[in-house]
């Protein structure tokens, strides 16, 4: 196969993780009662990523599978943390504000990513990348300006949280160059079981909830490692600017979704969204026509 052929074959898989990825606004909308039950949700979405990502790794690598956890150090430990932060972040932001809003924070991680780069690795900012950080703040202060909605306000502050986390763990991922991605993930979602099982312990909450629900956590967790694994993939032969622009599609899929009415959802984004996530996307677009085409992998969207 050419160098072309693979490309494009890489732009369809990179594409196809994203739009897996983007069913999960839609699929935590359907939550029975969300706000109520986040750690049991992520409790379940956490044991599911564990178990799949090791699964994968067992009928990839056999037995020897097991090596990879031999390779933990300190870099995983901190990025199955920063995913984990992420992965509850995600939750209780979506569970607070609209998709849109939750979505379009997590679009903000590129340049996250960059700035602890920057701080942690020494990596050159380079002038387009500090204009589109700079751009796509603009957006998310616009978004966050005059929001009379407590609860969006606390949605976006906690997407931007999500975001940090998927960008600490990117950033782990380049820190080490020998660090297991999915091993770490899988580690990520243990870390978030543990977290759950604990906070439920703690409150005296029941552990189970319906099996409508418990069901969605498992969808959930299914389509983030199946989209890890097909971007996985896909990643080693694109850029990171086309991986950056592609990284798109998580976002407008999602919010997509949600809007459209055969879901049943109707969830229609504010103009002050429009417009910030607008401002966003722009941003993005503009980090990756300008950023230089080399190879690099940027982490979980």
């Amino acid at each position: 196969m050419s160098k072309t052929e693979n490309n494009n074959a890489a732009v369809v898989i990179v594409l196809t993780a994203g739009i897996l990825w983007s069913f999960g606004a839609l699929v935590v909308r359907y939550i029975e009662n969300a706000q109520l039950i986040p750690w049991q949700y992520l409790f379940f979405r956490g044991c599911t990523i564990f178990l799949i990502l090791n699964l994968y790794l067992f009928i990839k690598e056999g037995k020897s599978f097991i090596n990879n956890y031999k390779k933990i150090d300190l870099s995983v430990v901190i990025g199955g943390i920063g995913f984990a932060i992420a992965f509850i972040g995600f939750i209780w932001s979506i569970t607070h504000t609209s998709a849109a809003v939750t979505l379009i924070m997590l679009a903000a991680m590129p340049f996250m990513t960059a700035i602890l780069g920057y701080i942690f690795l020494k990596e050159k900012l380079s002038f387009t990348t500090f204009t589109a950080i700079i751009i796509s703040a603009a957006g998310i202060v616009f978004m966050a300006y005059n929001s009379s909605n407590l609860g969006t306000l606390f949605g976006l502050l906690l997407g931007l949280l999500s975001s940090l986390g998927f960008s600490i763990g990117s950033v782990t991922l380049r820190w080490n160059k020998r660090t297991p991605t999915f091993t770490t993930v899988a580690l990520a979602g243990l870390f978030c079981a543990i977290i759950s099982f604990t906070v439920l312990i703690f409150n005296e909450s029941s552990f189970f909830t319906t099996f409508r629900n418990s069901s969605l956590s498992a969808l959930h967790g299914t389509l983030v490692c199946s989209g890890l694994i097909l971007y996985s993939i896909g990643s080693k032969h694109l850029p990171a600017a086309d991986l950056t622009l592609l990284s798109l599609t998580e976002v407008l899929g999602g919010i997509f979704w949600v809007w459209l009415p055969i879901f049943g959802i109707n969830e229609v984004p504010t103009t002050n969204t429009i417009i910030g996530g607008f401002i966003i996307t722009f941003a993005l677009i503009y980090y990756s026509v300008n950023t230089k085409r080399k190879r690099r992998f940027v982490g979980l969207n």
